[in-house]
């Protein structure tokens, strides 16, 4: 076999049409440089040198949705040569690419599509403010130049927006299709040939190689039509103007005698090599069509805090030490102790009064108002006095258990009686006395209502206290709450949170509506939909899978959701009973309840 590279090949041009080209293929181009000046047949030992790199590198990043093989493949059998390892390690590596590429196709398909669905003014605002400075130089002097001549600039920009996105969208869906025309078919061949590759490697290894062989064709053949049907009517400079050519194994020795180990070496470098060529491709291709970068997205915010934080740093600076004032270590003085005061009011004085009150009791507290022997102390007077006063005016032995009401009342009877001759009475008779008792009596009241009125407030120090502790309570709790969403990544579909649930939830929903569309299509004969939609399942299929390991780990019920995950992806496997087990997914498991509790 002769993997050497072609003789014409060239050194990727540096023209200003196709210079965002170099940087994803240049490292390409070098290793094909280098593998040109080793013999093909001496190339072993460089070939798994680079296979155990790939293998290492692979092995770094995270596992994807398992192969359709069998579980013990490939390290339980004996009969599993060092060849078929490298062939799955292949296959894991071409998975993984597939599905990584399929993920950026599908969100800057989202973006688009989101893009496309608002409003004129939305689509506009994009145009102008969404793509970045030239853009905005360039959009702004366009619609203000349209506007002076013309009085459509508004639905000019909007039908460029239109056509700007629709662009894209095409694309993009194109290239989605194929890829997942690609991964439907690999997983189709692999769910097939899965037994004799553990049974019988010697044989299927290359009838397997072949068929990825024919696979990387098909989709070149898929990526030509794209280029032939849009290079004419694109909107985008330079969008095709890199055909994507993969190499093909020879036509021999494919279905018949069994393969060397030099030919088993060059088939799999050359499935590595064209794996390289279609990652270099879509890396350029997804590239020009995807959706902005964030940076080129928000750019005007960006802008906007660049040139706040410009003007605060040149006011801080006027403002420091360096240019000879003292406001800012005046403020910071002021700042550390309104801290402080905050800190003291609101936090350390109302725990301990709460410490307080919780263990003291009242006979160690402080001394109140009012306390319980003044009071006492006024009311044996005012009983004397009474006593005395009943006493003088009956000339009768008061009883010992007599009350005050009762004795109050004869005191009282007298006064009235005084009353008649005031005058006469308040020098000669009683009526001074009996205005003297009353006094003490009201006293005595007022005493009496100081103490309940102290006690009452005794027994609502804690909540006195609480009141003050509620300002700084609120604001931990903000930083807590703030705290439990930035560790439980609650906006993410790996998180443990509401949100994270719900995004788990639509996957699952996802999955179920690609079942039914695939099914509906094979009833139709729609055999190359059908195969479309397989491969998007297979996509979704390994999304749930990524972001469902770490919860489903947390409680215990990985196993047998990953189990129901790849019974989900077989090929073969009854469309009822799918449905059937997207339903166990979303009713059974607890890391994809709807809430953190089962209702």
């Amino acid at each position: 076999m002769d993997s050497q590279p072609p003789a014409n090949e060239s050194p990727p041009s540096t023209t200003p049409s196709n210079i965002g080209e170099i940087v994803p293929l240049y490292s390409s181009y070098l290793w094909n440089r280098v593998a040109s000046l080793i013999p093909t047949s001496n190339s072993i030992l460089l070939g798994k040198f680079s296979n155990l790199f790939r293998q290492t590198f692979t092995k770094s990043r995270r596992v994807s949705f398992p192969l359709p093989l069998p579980s013990e493949f490939p390290c339980s059998s004996p009969n599993i040569s060092s060849d078929t390892s490298r062939i799955y390690a292949v296959l894991e590596e071409i998975m993984a690419d597939v599905l990584s590429n399929l993920h950026d196709i599908q969100k800057s398909l989202y973006f688009w599509q989101s893009r496309a669905e608002g409003s004129n003014a939305r689509k506009a605002y994009f145009m102008i403010f969404e793509r970045g400075p030239v853009a905005f130089v360039n959009e702004s002097k366009n619609f203000v130049r349209k506007s002076l001549s013309e009085d459509s600039a508004m639905q000019h920009l909007c039908q460029s927006s239109s056509s700007h996105m629709s662009d894209r969208m095409r694309v993009l869906m194109e290239l989605r299709s194929s890829l997942a025309s690609f991964l439907a078919q690999l997983y189709v061949e692999l769910d097939k040939r899965g037994e004799d590759l553990l049974k019988n490697p010697e044989k299927s290894l290359p009838s397997l190689l072949a068929v990825i062989n024919r696979l990387f064709s098909n989709l070149e053949g898929s990526f030509s039509h794209l280029h032939a049907v849009r290079e004419s009517d694109s909107s985008i400079d330079g969008s095709y103007s890199m055909p994507l050519v993969f190499d093909r194994l020879p036509e021999i020795n494919e279905e018949g005698s069994q393969w060397t180990d030099c030919e088993l070496t060059d088939a799999i470098n050359l499935v590595h090599k064209n794996l390289e060529k279609l990652n270099s491709y879509l890396s350029v291709m997804v590239g020009k069509h995807r959706k902005p970068r964030r940076m080129t997205l928000y750019w005007v915010r960006y802008t906007c805090g660049a040139v706040g934080l410009s003007v605060f740093s040149i006011w801080l600076l006027r403002h420091s030490s360096l240019m000879g004032s003292s406001d800012i270590d005046n403020w910071i003085h002021d700042a550390k102790e309104a801290t402080m005061s905050f800190f003291s009011d609101h936090v350390e004085q109302p725990l301990l009064a709460i410490r307080d009150e919780l263990f003291d009791t009242f006979r160690k507290r402080h001394k109140g108002v009012m306390e319980t022997e003044e009071v006492q102390l006024t009311q044996d007077s005012l009983h004397r006095m009474l006593r005395n006063f009943c006493e003088q005016d009956t000339r009768e032995k008061i009883p010992d258990n007599a009350s005050d009401q009762e004795m109050l009342e004869v005191v009282m009877n007298r006064y009235e009686k005084e009353l008649v001759h005031p005058i006469h009475n308040l020098l000669n008779g009683e009526l001074a006395r009996g205005l003297l008792i009353q006094v003490q009596k009201l006293k005595l009241d007022i005493e009496t209502a100081m103490l309940e009125l102290d006690q009452i407030l005794r027994a609502n120090e804690i909540n006195f206290a609480i009141l003050a502790a509620l300002p700084a309570f609120f604001l931990s709790l903000g930083m807590l709450t703030l705290l439990r969403t930035w560790l439980k990544q609650d906006s993410r579909a790996q998180g443990r949170g509401r949100i994270a649930r719900i995004h788990r939830r639509l996957l699952v929903v996802e999955i179920e509506k690609r079942i039914m569309q695939y099914q509906s299509y094979i009833e139709q004969g729609r055999d190359k939909d059908a195969e479309n939609v397989f491969g998007l399942l297979i996509y979704s299929l390994e999304r749930l899978y990524r972001v469902v390991e770490k919860p489903a780990r947390t409680s215990g019920e990985w196993d047998l959701v990953k189990q129901d995950l790849i019974e989900l992806g077989k090929p073969q496997q009854q469309t009822s009973y799918k449905l059937t087990v997207t339903q166990r997914l979303v009713k059974v498991y607890d890391c994809l309840l709807p809430t953190l509790q089962r209702q």
